[in-house]
C-alpha cells in the first residue's frame, strides 16, 4: 500500500511539474522586422555634442548663414544617448545617421548663405570619417552599444555626386565627374546625366571606363601615410568582383567597407533617381556580400537572420505608385529586379493631412499587402529637406505621433518630432529651418514638452514590442468608437493588438471578441490598466483617449 501511495504521489508531482513547466514556457522572442521598424533619423551634427574637442577642423571658421555651419554634434553624442537609454525609452529599434564621411574642407553659397558640409552630403573622401563627427573607434563603440540594446545602425550612402568645388576642394577629373549640364528634371535623361544643382559635380555612374584615382586623393592618402594600404584594398576588390575600375565601383567599395569594418545594418541611399537603376542592383549585391562577410567573420556579433537593409530616397516617390516611379517619359521599378527593400514615402504627409485614420491605415494596408507585398515604405511627417512638413509649427504633436507610429509601414521619427522641436526658425534660409540643434533644454525643463515625449515613448514602445503594428494586417473593428486590430505571424511568433483612438476619457467598455478569447488577460499599454475578457469585453478606466491593448 505504501508503494502504491508513493507511486501516485510521484506521478502527481511529475504531472504538477510538467504543468508548471508548460505554464512557464518562455514566449517566442519578438522578431525584428524592418517592414515594421521604428527608425530614428538624425543629423549627426545637430543631435548631441559628446566631444567638444572636435568641434572645429580644417579651419572651417568662416562666418556662415544661420544654421549653415557645424554645430558640434558627433558620433559620441549619439552613443551617449544610446547608453542613457533615450532611444530605448522612445521605442526606437533603428537609427539612421546622415553621412559621416570626410566632407569638403571649404564651404560655398548656393543662394541661401555661406555653408559648410555639416549635413554630410558633400563628400571629399569616402574612406575616412570626418573628424567633426568623430573617429573609427567612435563608430565602433556606437555600433557595439546600439546592438547591445537591439538597435540597428543605418548610415547614409551618396554615390551620385562629390562635394562642391571650393578654394580648398578642387574638382575631380573629367573622367570621374561632369559639371557642364544641370538637371531640368523633365525626363529620365534630364534627371540622371546631369548635376543636381550648379557646382555639385555629378559622378559619371554610367561609365564603365577604367579610371585612375583622383590626384587629390592620391596626394591626401600619401600625406596621411595610407596610400599603399588603400591601393592594396582596391586591387583586391577589383580582382574579386571583376568590375571595371569605373567611378561608381570605387565608391561602392569605399561604402561597403563600413559594413565589413563596423557591422552597420543598412544604408539609406541618397538621390536614387539621379543614377541609373542598375547601379542600385550592383550596389545591393556588394552590400549583401559585405554583410555576409561581416557575419561570417564576427559570428558572435550577429543580431539575427535579417538581410542588409537598403532604403532608397527616390525624391517624390509615393506609395500610390506601387513599385514604380514615373519620370514622365519612363517608369522605373526600384524594388525589382532586386534593389531596394524599401523606399522613402513622400506621399505619407499628404495622406495624413487629407485622409481619416481609417482611410489612411486601410490604404497602406492594402498597398503593402498588395502591389508592395514583400517590400516596404519608410513613412515620415517631417525631414531634413522637405519644406512642407505635416506640422511645421508643432501644433499637433500628439496626432503626428498617432499617425506616424500607428501606420502600416516603417516609421521615420525625425529628431525632435518627439520633443516638438520647431521647424520654423527665424533668420534661416531654405532647409536650414528644419535643421536646428536638438532641443534638449526643453525636454529637461518644460512640462508640455515632457508630456509630448511621454506620448511618443508609449506609442514607440508599443510599436517596437509588436511587429503587428507596422508589419501586420490591419482590420477595423468599429468606426464609432474607432477601434482596429493588427495581426502578424512569423513562424511560431504570433502577435495580436487592438488600438483605439479618439475615445472618451474615463471608463471605456471595449468589445474584443473578434480578436481575443474569453478569459484572456490583457492590458492597456498606454495607461497600464489591466483587464480580463468577460463576455467578449474588457473595461479600461483611464484618463486617456487612446488605448493600446496587448496580452499581459
Amino acid at each position: 500500500m505504501k508503494k502504491l501511495t508513493l507511486a501516485i504521489l510521484t506521478i502527481t508531482l511529475a504531472m504538477s511539474c510538467n504543468q508548471e513547466q508548460k505554464q512557464e514556457a518562455p514566449k517566442p522572442v519578438t522578431p525584428f522586422v524592418w517592414e515594421g521598424a521604428n527608425l530614428y533619423f538624425l543629423l549627426t551634427d545637430r543631435f548631441n555634442n559628446g566631444d567638444t574637442s572636435n568641434d572645429v577642423n580644417f579651419d572651417r571658421t568662416k562666418e556662415t548663414g544661420k544654421l549653415r555651419g557645424f554645430e558640434g554634434g558627433d558620433i559620441k553624442g549619439i552613443t551617449q544617448k544610446i547608453k542613457e537609454g533615450y532611444f530605448t525609452d522612445l521605442g526606437i529599434n533603428a537609427i539612421w545617421m546622415t553621412p559621416i564621411v570626410e566632407q569638403i574642407h571649404g564651404g560655398t553659397d548656393e543662394g541661401t548663405g555661406f555653408t559648410y558640409g555639416f549635413h554630410g552630403y558633400w563628400a571629399k573622401d569616402w574612406t575616412k570619417i570626418d573628424p567633426n563627427f568623430g573617429t573609427e573607434e567612435d563608430l565602433k563603440e556606437l555600433v557595439k552599444e546600439a546592438h547591445a540594446k537591439g538597435i540597428r545602425i543605418v548610415l547614409d550612402a551618396v554615390i551620385n555626386h562629390t562635394g562642391p568645388v571650393t578654394e580648398k576642394d578642387p574638382v575631380w577629373p573629367d573622367e570621374w565627374v561632369r559639371t557642364d549640364k544641370q538637371c531640368t528634371y523633365d525626363s529620365y535623361d534630364n534627371t540622371i546625366s546631369c548635376t543636381l544643382v550648379a557646382n555639385l559635380p555629378d559622378i559619371r555612374t554610367e561609365s564603365n571606363e577604367n579610371v585612375e584615382l583622383p590626384p587629390q586623393l592620391v596626394e591626401k592618402w600619401k600625406a596621411e601615410g595610407r596610400y599603399e594600404q588603400e591601393v592594396k584594398e582596391l586591387d583586391a576588390f577589383f580582382e574579386r568582383t571583376g568590375h571595371p575600375r569605373a567611378p561608381r565601383f570605387y565608391i561602392m567599395k569605399w561604402l561597403t567597407d563600413y559594413i565589413t569594418d563596423f557591422g552597420i545594418d543598412g544604408y539609406r541611399v541618397d538621390t536614387v533617381k539621379h543614377t541609373e537603376e542598375y547601379v542600385w542592383q550592383e550596389f545591393k549585391k556588394e552590400c549583401d556580400y559585405a554583410f555576409e562577410t561581416y557575419k561570417k567573420n564576427n559570428p558572435d556579433k550577429v543580431l539575427d537572420g535579417n538581410n542588409f537593409y537598403l532604403v532608397g530616397e527616390v525624391y517624390n516617390y509615393g506609395i500610390s505608385g506601387g513599385q514604380f516611379y514615373d519620370y514622365g517619359d519612363r517608369k522605373v521599378n526600384y524594388f525589382n529586379p532586386p534593389s531596394f527593400q524599401s523606399l522613402i514615402n513622400f506621399e505619407f504627409k499628404w495622406n495624413s493631412k487629407e485622409l481619416s485614420y481609417e482611410d489612411a491605415f486601410k490604404k497602406y494596408n492594402d498597398s503593402l499587402k498588395g502591389p508592395l507585398k514583400g517590400f516596404g515604405t519608410l513613412n515620415y511627417l517631417s525631414s531634413h529637406d522637405d519644406g512642407s512638413p505635416f506640422d511645421a509649427k508643432r501644433e499637433k504633436p500628439y496626432e503626428t505621433a498617432n499617425r506616424l507610429l500607428l501606420s502600416p509601414g516603417t516609421s521615420q521619427v525625425y529628431y525632435g518630432d518627439e520633443s516638438a522641436r520647431s521647424l520654423v526658425i527665424e533668420g534661416t534660409e531654405g532647409d536650414a529651418t528644419l535643421r536646428s540643434f536638438m532641443n534638449w533644454e526643453a525636454l529637461n525643463s518644460d512640462p508640455k514638452t515632457k508630456a509630448v515625449l511621454e506620448h511618443w515613448q508609449k506609442l514607440g514602445q508599443f510599436r517596437t514590442n509588436h511587429p503587428a503594428v507596422g508589419a501586420g494586417k490591419h482590420q477595423m473593428i468599429t468606426q464609432e468608437p474607432y477601434l482596429f486590430y493588427r495581426s502578424y505571424q512569423q513562424g511560431d511568433f504570433k502577435d495580436l493588438v487592438i488600438v483605439g483612438l479618439d475615445l472618451p476619457k474615463g471608463e471605456k467598455v471595449i468589445d474584443v471578441s473578434k480578436v481575443f478569447e474569453e478569459g484572456d488577460k490583457l492590458q492597456d499599454a498606454y495607461s497600464g490598466v489591466k483587464a480580463t475578457v468577460e463576455n467578449g469585453k474588457i473595461i479600461i478606466n483611464s484618463n486617456a483617449n487612446i488605448i493600446l491593448i496587448e496580452r499581459q
